[in-house]
């Protein structure tokens, strides 16, 4: 069975950065895409930042410019750097997996921007 692990959320001072990792058990490349998504209480699921197997990368409008998705394929991990973190992006965030139309989906990490 497949299983995504992500990690590496935590409680920040807005302004601050976290990593987050997305720990694949099988190889990265057999997914078309993989991406983090987050979901703050009362609101629905929205991509933040997908990355293809080929390497291309898309951004929510909202995460521009300050977040970054990578991938290290030898580790079969993908990562998300949060920079200039706000308060709205306090959120559950989780890492996902496309392959032939299939989703795959990790347990979630929380993310809360406070001071």
């Amino acid at each position: 069975q497949v299983q995504l692990v992500g990690s590496g959320g935590g409680l920040v001072q807005p302004g601050g950065s976290l990593r987050l990792s997305c720990a694949v058990s099988i190889s990265i490349f057999s997914f078309n895409s993989m991406g983090w998504y987050r979901q703050a209480p009362g609101k629905e699921r929205e991509v933040v930042a997908t990355v293809t197997r080929g390497g291309s990368t898309n951004y929510a409008d909202s995460v521009k410019g300050r977040f970054t998705i990578s991938r290290n394929n030898a580790k079969n991990t993908v990562y998300l750097q949060m920079n200039s973190l706000k308060p709205e992006d306090t959120a559950i965030y989780y890492c996902n997996a496309v392959r032939d139309g299939s989703q795959l989906w990790g347990q979630g990490t929380q993310v809360t921007v406070s001071s």
